[in-house]
């Protein structure tokens, strides 16, 4: 275990610059619905609804939407949404991972390569990217709820394999199998923590800077304007530097 990783770990979070909440609670409510349709509607009895609410609590969103979403799994009308992931290549050859919950393949398949398209990327067949990444289960604590080294002891405790601490938080890495144990784990230490759940964690990063990273991050806006898109994982890492001009 490393207390920091060589390679900054990027998750480009959907919503985390999104200014309307609306739009954010509807990506977490699709993903409880769908989690509640594919198991049971009890989050005791069923890890990936009861991951999915605990983000959601993580975010605000209230206790009703919650309920409002579990309840929409169990309608005989209940909408059908289809995971997808789709894969390409964006500015700069970084790699991308994206992620969809769909009632329309056509339809996303269509927008998702729009995107890629208009911002100097292309849309590839899947496992052309995947490759260069790992599958894991990822847990997000804040900052405050300690330093990096007593986020790395607790992690070794819990059975985590990797930690990297960074202004945005602490974010501990473990095998997607271990990620209900670990995550229970760490519960007991630290509390609740802000997200737990499965995503794909880059082998490698590549620098992107000046216009390379401007088009990138277009790119990126793009597909989180996407309703269907629910995450966008990318192998890219940028300077402090380069990101305050970015953002600015």
């Amino acid at each position: 275990m490393a207390g920091h990783s060589k390679f900054k770990n990027i998750m480009y979070r959907k919503g985390a610059q999104d200014a309307k909440r609306s739009k954010l609670f509807s990506r977490l409510s699709k993903e409880i619905t769908v989690a509640a349709k594919m198991g049971l509607p009890d989050p005791d009895s069923n890890p990936r609804l009861r991951l999915a609410i605990q983000e959601a609590r993580s975010n605000s969103m209230p206790k009703d939407n919650i309920l409002r979403a579990i309840k929409k799994s169990q309608g005989g009308d209940a909408e059908s949404y289809e995971e997808i992931r789709y894969e390409g290549f964006g500015p700069g050859g970084v790699g991308l991972l994206v992620e969809a919950l769909t009632d329309n393949k056509n339809r996303t398949a269509g927008t998702v390569r729009s995107c890629f398209t208009k911002h100097g990327g292309n849309m590839v067949e899947t496992g052309s990217v995947s490759f260069m990444f790992d599958r894991v289960g990822c847990i997000h604590y804040p900052l405050d709820i300690g330093d990096a080294d007593s986020v790395l002891d607790g992690a070794v405790e819990a059975g985590a394999e990797d930690v990297v601490s960074g202004e945005e938080g602490h974010d501990l890495f473990c095998a997607l199998d271990d990620l209900h144990e670990v995550n229970a784990a760490l519960t007991k230490r630290f509390g609740e923590a802000e997200s737990a759940k499965a995503i794909w964690k880059p082998q490698n990063t590549i620098e992107v800077a000046g216009e390379t990273a401007v088009k990138l991050f277009k790119l990126l806006d793009a597909m989180d304007d996407n309703e269907d898109v629910q995450n966008v994982y990318a192998n890219f890492d940028v300077s402090d530097s380069e990101l305050a001009k970015l953002t600015a």
